[in-house]
């Protein structure tokens, strides 16, 4: 029986750290990525094939020719901002790609699913725990695009009997720990990199979006995963799937968030160098305070992360930082 497994967005940040632990444990990831914001240079733990996902004759192609055991689906854009303008790119390409890349799966019988989600499906929940049973109510395209491929996952469960499991997650952060592959967008958007930019000096300064909410320093609180973490329970996601224990929804998240400020003091102790700060307005679009509860992923899949607390996530990502990467 094939152990390939689709790695959608497999060029990207989440999918080639997926790509490094589905190795590991024994599996043969397969890239599909547009290379829209992916590196090529990322893909390094298998076979590449390049396309789109709403090219629906091109991965009746790829399904055909690797036969996979299951998809595992990052492939997304996921600008909070830029959703907040542009909602038809965002509906196109996660909903219209989703869908297709999900009939796709069911007309080639790979009935396995594992699907990157997010809780900004939660919307703006302040001061509680989300768990998996949290009203969805997204304030964004990108939540809102993200709940809607839940919504079709579920659709294609009951019509067609597609397996799934959906991870909710927000702010993923780190790098592999042996630097072999890293985070690096272009734009950058995400808060360590642009602050290890910061710091470096290939910025003038990080902008802190927003310094009055209601929050104890007055900037948003996020929890943070480190994408070792992250991936690791995406493997037992698919490991779940194929012993057969049906569909399932877990969040992913430490329970405890951190603000922006605190992120850079942590940043400051790790470096041992300075971060020049600009003080901007909100963005819109963004919520106060998110964390997420894992209490579900960790008794009933096992996970149990190791390396998602700042020291680690900011050193990691500090030492990919400093070592080259796709940047050319």
């Amino acid at each position: 029986m094939s152990d390939t497994v689709f790695v959608t967005g497999g060029a990207g940040y989440i999918g080639s750290h997926a790509c490094k632990a589905l190795r590991a444990a024994g599996y043969a990831p397969v890239t599909l990525d547009n290379l829209s914001t992916g590196w090529e240079d990322a893909v390094k733990f298998g076979p590449f094939e390049r396309g789109d996902l709403t090219d629906r004759a091109w991965l009746d192609d790829v399904f055909a020719k690797y036969a996979p055991i299951a998809v595992m689906h990052f492939a997304a854009f996921s600008q909070v901002g830029e959703s907040m303008t542009d909602p038809a790119k965002y509906w196109r390409n996660n909903v219209v790609g989703s869908l297709t890349l999900v009939e796709a799966a069911v007309a080639a019988k790979c009935m396995n699913f594992v699907f990157s989600s997010t809780c900004a499906t939660y919307g703006d929940q302040d001061n509680v725990v989300l768990d998996e049973n949290s009203v969805q109510l997204p304030i964004n395209s990108y939540g809102a695009s993200k709940k809607a491929v839940e919504e079709i996952l579920a659709n294609f469960e009951q019509a067609f009997g597609l397996n799934h499991v959906i991870f909710r997650y927000f702010n993923v952060a780190g790098c592999d720990p042996e630097a072999e592959v890293g985070e690096f967008h272009q734009p950058e958007t995400h808060l360590i990199p642009l602050m290890l930019d910061a710091i470096s000096g290939k910025r003038d300064a990080l902008t802190i979006f927003g310094t009055d909410y209601d929050t104890p320093d007055g900037t948003c609180i996020r929890d943070y995963v480190h994408v070792c973490d992250l991936v690791g329970a995406h493997v037992l996601g698919l490991k779940w799937l194929m012993d057969g224990k049906g569909s399932r929804v877990f969040n992913l998240g430490t329970g405890q968030g951190f603000s922006v400020r605190e992120v850079v003091d942590h940043s400051r102790a790790v470096t041992n160098m300075d971060v020049p700060i600009i003080e901007g307005e909100r963005r819109a679009g963004d919520c106060t305070k998110l964390v997420s509860g894992s209490e579900r992923a960790v008794v009933e899949l096992g996970w149990t992360p190791t390396r998602s607390n700042l020291k680690d996530m900011i050193a990691d990502a500090w030492r990919w930082h400093q070592s080259g990467h796709y940047e050319k």
